[in-house]
């Protein structure tokens, strides 16, 4: 194995020292397990998200690009000032334009992006002027209620149910979200968004889902025993699978639920299976 000292000669070795620090360099990406070119985020099924991914993808590559820049210039002065003897090297001080260069970029920076941030909000968070479709949106302990209104269409789920938003893609959808008692919290990852709903205040926003696909819900806030339960799935669909999904469920004849009834039941039976 050697001694502390034999490692110690070994990594004075230019060769053996460039390879150690190649070494570290691989494991600490292979350890970050980045994916390209998202760095972890999703790619963003709906327009808004996409407008988040954008935002996300500059916040990292700044970041990074400042990481890297620090981090060789500590490797910098680590390796090229490192003591050969107890002789004190020349010292420098007040260096106005240096310092004055390391001031005014990083406060650029930031400017930059608060003003990327703020246009990316600003688009996320407009409303549109012509939406085809509205939905309304009720979160309660413990479940979720999608009614469309018009369509005298309602789905609701409590706890295991997981019910299913239908949305057309391509089209723009109003989302009207509410609470009945606490704060809950309405986060779909692949949409790169997440929205509060809040009682007796009514939060809208606008989905523009691009493709076709099942995409996992859930509540972001712990609101009570069985906050853990509380999933939901949207479905994105094509105008034509719709259409025909409002009809058949206007033709069921099965009488849909009330959120008070829904309550009732999962402060009773906490566990159950699917069921509308």
């Amino acid at each position: 194995m050697g001694t502390p000292r034999t490692w110690a000669r070994r990594l004075r070795r230019p060769r053996s020292r460039w390879w150690a620090l190649a070494g570290a360099g691989a494991a600490a990406l292979f350890l970050s397990g980045c994916q390209l070119p998202t760095f972890g985020a999703f790619r963003g099924a709906t327009s808004q998200g996409q407008d988040a991914l954008k935002l996300w993808q500059l916040f990292f590559i700044a970041g990074a690009a400042m990481f890297l820049l620090v981090f060789f210039l500590i490797l910098w002065a680590v390796l090229r000032y490192r003591r050969n003897s107890d002789a004190i090297p020349p010292q420098t001080q007040y260096h106005t334009l240096f310092e004055i260069t390391y001031t005014v970029i990083p406060v650029i920076m930031v400017l930059v992006l608060f003003a990327f941030t703020f246009i990316t909000e600003n688009e996320v968070d407009a409303l549109g002027t012509r939406n085809t479709l509205t939905v309304n949106v009720t979160a309660f302990q413990w479940g979720w209620q999608f009614q469309y209104p018009g369509y005298d269409v309602k789905v609701l789920g409590v706890e295991t149910e997981n019910p299913v938003m239908v949305l057309p893609v391509d089209q723009t959808v109003r989302i009207f979200l509410r609470s009945t008692d606490v704060i809950h919290g309405f986060y779909v990852p692949a949409f790169n968004f997440s929205r509060y709903a809040l009682p007796g205040v009514t939060n809208q926003f606008d989905l523009d889902i691009q493709h076709t696909g099942t995409f996992r819900g859930q509540c972001t806030q712990f609101c009570g025993l069985y906050h853990s339960l509380m999933f939901f799935q949207v479905k994105g669909v094509t105008s034509g699978q719709f259409t025909s999904w409002i009809h058949e469920e206007q033709m069921t004849n099965t009488p849909s639920r009330s959120i008070t009834t829904a309550r009732h039941q999962a402060h009773e039976h906490p566990v159950r299976g699917r069921s509308r």
